[in-house]
């Protein structure tokens, strides 16, 4: 039996852009890597390339929702939406960012989580640790739709500062589309802060 040892390949000759079949479909996913060594992941359908108006969802890293399945927020709703609706329309993509608790990463948002438990809402936690309500950036987002050769989106968004991010970076959002998901006893403080306090667009009681 002979066993041929293949050449180790240059890493920098390999596109880092691959097949990702998943329960809402058949996706394509990129990564890229910001100027702070974070990757970012942008998952879309074939064919968005050459989409005119695309559908875009910009979705912030929650480990906790989107891979724990946490009630607390609605992230791992929006995300399984989001990929369904792509999915759907056929052309479409997914950014996702490594900005874990908008922003201040996961040992803060946990932190943050046990202010909650105490009674502070979303925004005073941030507030008490001393960091910001939101400290995400849109840029990158940008920079990985323009690479792709989109910039005229629709968002599906509840937040005024993504559509606000993306517009700053050059990219056109031709419309914002409500996203709406996951509502739940456990989050319904949480989504109430946002609305009233941070000024999500949340048509909710």
């Amino acid at each position: 039996m002979t066993i041929q040892i293949r050449k180790p390949l240059n890493p920098k000759d390999i596109d880092s852009d691959a097949h990702l079949p998943t329960e809402s479909g058949n996706f394509r996913i990129a990564v890229t890597t910001d100027d702070e060594g974070f990757e970012h992941s942008l998952l879309y359908v074939e064919g968005f390339s050459n989409s005119v108006n695309p559908l875009i969802r910009i979705h912030s890293e929650c480990l906790t929702g989107d891979a724990f399945g946490s009630l607390k927020c609605d992230c791992g709703a929006q995300l399984k939406k989001s990929m369904e609706l792509i999915q759907q329309e056929g052309a479409g993509a997914i950014v996702y960012l490594r900005q874990e608790g908008r922003g201040i990463g996961l040992e803060s948002k946990i932190q943050a989580y046990a202010l909650q438990d105490q009674g502070y809402d979303t925004l005073d936690a941030n507030l008490a640790l001393g960091l910001p309500a939101d400290a995400r950036d849109y840029k990158i987002a940008a920079e990985m739709l323009k690479k792709k050769g989109v910039t005229k989106v629709r968002l599906m968004t509840n937040n005024p500062l993504k559509v606000q991010g993306l517009r700053n970076n050059g990219i056109t959002v031709s419309n914002r589309i409500s996203h709406i998901t996951g509502l739940c006893a456990s989050n319904k403080d949480y989504l109430n802060t946002k609305r009233m306090r941070m000024g999500h667009l949340l048509d909710i009681e």
